[in-house]
């Protein structure tokens, strides 16, 4: 058993169904939900999806214990694991969690600029870095500027780029101030419904609603409706 049988049925596929590929190379996406609804699980899964795909991964968390943002990704590699009969799955956690930088940022002096920056020096250092997530940030008071250094980051870089923000809406209006939305690719936006919760898509590039996908309600793990 090796990273690409688990890729193959990442909960990510599912995602690239609806979307024909997902989030491209040099673009960034934003999901967005109320508090305590999915988004560090769903980010996280990003997250592990590129891990799978052989892509060296740096997390930004505002969270000040590391341990806390490793079992969220112990977490979704065991459901994933779960998905095929891994005799080896110990090992290969170890072999993929070595692709993984965790970088934690007081929220208090945050700038997307200094994650630009931090996340460049490592590469200059020597750092393979393919894919950044970036969990919980205040997208309200992102200016269309901070937003355009990280697209052109990720352009630059070849990389996706995937970011969390709290929004109770699900309009795609209020996701995020119009000069931000325009840089950004996707929006996704989890809400919960009378027949469970929904990951709606609400934005791909130049379209809008391009369909929805659930979160399990016992492992929050992305799937078909």
């Amino acid at each position: 058993m090796n990273k690409k049988d688990l890729f193959d049925c990442s909960p990510i596929r599912a995602f690239d169904k609806i979307t024909n590929g997902g989030l491209k190379a040099g673009e960034v996406g934003l999901i967005t939900s109320k508090k305590g609804l999915g988004k560090t699980s769903v980010l996280v899964q990003f997250a592990m999806d590129s891990l799978l795909n052989d892509k060296n991964l740096v997390h930004v968390s505002f969270d000040q214990e590391s341990s806390n943002v490793i079992s969220w990704y112990s977490s979704v590699f065991a459901e994933i694991a779960k998905k095929k009969n891994i005799s080896n799955a110990q090992e290969l956690k170890e072999e993929i969690m070595r692709e993984r930088v965790i970088l934690n940022f007081n929220p208090e002096n945050f700038t997307l600029a200094k994650v630009v920056n931090t996340v460049s020096a490592l590469k200059s250092a020597g750092t393979k870095i393919s894919a950044l997530v970036i969990d919980g940030i205040n997208i309200k008071g992102v200016t269309a500027a901070d937003l355009k250094a990280v697209e052109d980051f990720a352009k630059s870089e070849s990389m996706t780029i995937w970011l969390t923000a709290t929004e109770e809406s699900s309009k795609l209006s209020d996701c995020a101030p119009a000069d931000v939305m325009q840089l950004i690719s996707a929006v996704l936006h989890i809400e919960p419904k009378a027949d469970g919760t929904s990951l709606d898509v609400l934005k791909l590039r130049d379209a809008e609603n391009c369909g929805s996908l659930k979160l399990d309600s016992k492992t929050q793990l992305i799937s078909e409706k």
